[in-house]
């Protein structure tokens, strides 16, 4: 099941995608269940929005492909290695990545997120999926020059628009199956079944919970492969996630 977050010119609403249309919902289904109303719209008619505004924080992973650890150099990591990105570094498809003015390299970063459903602390492997809603499609975007010099990576990551989010949340993902794919300007840049992840999805949320008390809407992203590089003013990012969808934005300096 496809769940977007949408407008029609007023405020946010939730709806469920069928074929070409959307299925208004009552209310956010991660709080009040997938009650439907009797209103659809059209699908062309809507704006897509991040899917999610996380409620505390985004959860991100980093050195997770061995390809990608091998392109900048280094040692894969033992554990999952932990960073933070702020809920204010959330934006939705379409929406423009601003590229600030204290950084000469800015990067994508096609990645698959995990939208987590519920309150989870320590939770073991074996039950990751009771808390887990849905996955969407995620853009670390990364200031990959004050990466560097700062020596941690909490403004590199944490800028305003360094965290797209979309098109939806699919309810039912077989993250076995999927893979992602980034495109610059149309041209395929980065590519990896998500079979090639050194931590798992379930060892991902058990190791993250064990640290931090998971909200329902707080997102984990989990990682990516070979083959990131530089955005400049008018180009365009899109990131595909076999059954979830394209997330694309524009860039502006």
């Amino acid at each position: 099941m496809k769940v977007a977050r949408f407008s029609t010119g007023g405020d946010p609403r939730f709806g469920i995608v069928d074929g070409d249309e959307i299925v208004v919902l009552a209310g956010d289904p991660m709080f009040a269940g997938f009650e439907t109303t009797d209103e659809r719209v059209p699908l062309a008619e809507a704006k897509l929005l991040a899917p999610v505004i996380p409620r505390s924080k985004v959860v991100a992973v980093g050195k997770n492909y061995v390809d990608h650890v091998a392109e900048f150099g280094g040692e894969v990591p033992t554990e999952p290695l932990l960073f933070l990105k702020p809920n204010t570094s959330v934006i939705g498809p379409g929406d423009a990545i601003v590229l600030p003015r204290q950084s000469n390299r800015v990067d994508f970063e096609g990645e698959l997120a995990i939208v987590i459903g519920s309150i989870a602390r320590n939770v073991a492997e074996a039950d990751v999926d009771s808390v887990i809603f849905g996955y969407t499609i995620a853009n670390d975007v990364t200031a990959r020059d004050l990466q560097k010099t700062d020596g941690q990576w909490a403004r590199a990551k944490g800028f305003d628009t360094f965290c797209p989010l979309g098109p939806v949340i699919e309810t039912e993902f077989d993250v076995a199956a999927g893979s992602v794919e980034s495109r610059l300007n149309g041209e395929a840049r980065q590519g990896a079944p998500f079979t090639d992840m050194v931590h798992s999805v379930a060892s991902i949320v058990a190791y993250v919970s064990a640290a931090f008390t998971l909200l329902p809407g707080d997102v984990i992203l989990t990682g990516t492969p070979a083959g990131v590089g530089k955005m400049v003013d008018g180009d365009v990012i899109e990131i595909e996630v076999s059954g979830i969808g394209v997330l694309s934005n524009p860039v502006r300096g």
